[in-house]
């Protein structure tokens, strides 16, 4: 057994590997948790997040066959869970892309060992929230509308509408998101393939590898195309929610009617995206024994952007109520004052109160930012908070317009909830099936921050300390 503490000076910087770790502790660490035999909570996990994602599935049959009367929509509730969970799915594959693109840019060393976790969760973030456009429409088969088709006869989806730039956005994020993922699988897909004993993993493997063999010239190659995604990237990640902003800003709706929706809603993707890949790291550094790769600082370091976020949000919300004061008008005053403070949905208001605004401030203090229970309780409030955000946006200002003749409320069906829940389902077989066949934290990368030490070629202990003193 190695002693895995490290002895840090007053004012130095927590390492981002625990020391004793070599660059081949690092390769069978990771390595090792595709290679050796599934642990045994992994099948039980993958069969219910299976079940859910079959009730996903039947829910949307169901929806098909029967019409979407099946949900709590109404007049003039025409949207309400299925967009919310649109924009909440978008919002949560924000922070994969920002720990790839724009940490990377700014040359933050930190996300190296969470980076390929968060990044694989932006790809199945998005792929769940794809899901309800489509089939919020009513008609299914007339999805296509939705794709940019040439509109030379003047039949096709007015291109002005933010509706329609939502598939350019959404759709270029996907892409890019996929490809950025993808090259930076390469080094290790070839790793794995160089330790694979059966025949069909080593061709597996080596497809996907592409030939990389370790060069100078391909290692050169690899970082100009990374730092080049990385570009491209980051406009993507700043556009795609400013994007799905509009679709609310630009319309005269009393609520949503409002320039700061941008920023807003960029900083609230960021906001739930962190809490997201904090809440699916934890549990997989515990069970997995990442703990001297995945270490406190990045726990800390992730706590603190969230604290951030939590304050701009904060400042959001409140300014929204400001502006709507100071415009003296009518309507916007009683969205925010008689409806979302003291009206029918006033609960869900203070709901997302408490998760987004209050649960972070435990993040001032340094030993609830190094404690991973409390960061983990923390994150799962702010992802709750999040989606109660989104539904007290749409659902408060559509219940409550200009006319009161028209005012109604909603009310979820069982076909609402279950269709909700079931996408969980969807993201989490295919996060569970990422974590049992590719390299969840990146090796190549992770090997470029390691401290050089005497000792570096002893094995890595699984039980590395929790808290670096």
């Amino acid at each position: 057994m190695i002693d895995t503490t490290t002895d840090i000076r007053a004012g130095e910087r927590a390492p981002l590997v625990l020391a004793h770790t070599g660059y081949h502790d690092v390769t069978e660490k990771v390595a090792g948790i595709v290679e050796n035999k599934a642990p045994k909570w992994w099948l039980p996990a993958f069969l219910a997040a299976g079940g859910l994602a079959t009730v996903c599935g039947g829910m949307i049959c169901y929806l098909i066959a029967t019409g979407v009367g099946v949900w709590g929509l109404n007049h003039p509730v025409g949207w309400a869970w299925d967009i919310t969970n649109f924009v909440f799915w978008v919002g949560i594959g924000h922070a994969g892309t920002l720990i790839s693109a724009i940490l990377f840019l700014l040359r933050q060393k930190w996300r190296t060992s969470i980076n390929r976790a968060a990044e694989a969760m932006t790809l199945f973030a998005v792929a769940c929230a794809g899901i309800f456009p489509g089939i919020h429409v009513g008609r299914v088969w007339r999805a296509y509308y939705l794709a940019p088709i040439p509109n030379s006869n003047g039949i096709w989806p007015n291109f002005r509408s933010p509706l329609l730039w939502d598939v350019f956005a959404v759709g270029s994020y996907a892409t890019v998101s996929l490809m950025f993922w993808y090259v930076g699988l390469i080094p290790d897909l070839a790793t794995m393939r160089d330790r694979a004993k059966g025949k069909v993993r080593q061709i597996a493997y080596g497809f996907f590898a592409l030939g990389w063999r370790g060069s100078n010239r391909q290692w050169r190659n690899y970082e100009m195309a990374y730092l080049l995604l990385a570009g491209l990237s980051t406009p993507l990640v700043l556009s795609v929610h400013t994007v799905v902003s509009f679709d609310f800003a630009t319309s005269n709706v009393p609520g949503w009617h409002a320039t700061i929706f941008p920023p807003y809603f960029v900083a609230g993707a960021v906001f739930g995206g962190f809490a997201m890949v904090l809440n699916l790291l934890i549990p997989l550094r515990k069970l997995f024994g990442l703990h001297a790769l995945i270490t406190n600082r990045h726990l800390e370091n992730m706590a603190k952007v969230i604290l951030a976020m939590c304050c701009i949000i904060g400042y959001a919300y409140s300014m929204e109520f400001f502006t709507a004061w100071y415009s003296g008008s009518p309507f916007e005053k009683f969205v925010f004052f008689n409806t979302r403070m003291h009206g029918w949905i006033a609960w869900a208001f203070w709901t997302m109160i408490f998760c987004n605004v209050v649960s972070p401030q435990l993040f001032w203090f340094k030993r609830f930012r190094q404690n991973p229970y409390t960061i983990f309780i923390v994150a799962l409030f702010v992802n709750i908070g999040m989606w109660f955000e989104r539904f007290v946006i749409i659902v408060s200002s559509l219940s409550r317009d200009f006319l009161i003749s028209s005012w109604d409320q909603f009310h979820p069906t069982w076909v609402d909830i279950l269709t909700f829940v079931g996408s969980f389902g969807v993201f989490l077989s295919l996060f569970l099936l990422f974590i049992r066949f590719v390299p969840m934290v990146a090796m190549s990368e992770v090997k470029g921050v390691i401290d050089v030490h005497p000792k570096a070629s002893e094995p890595l202990h699984s039980e590395a300390m929790e808290v670096v003193k």
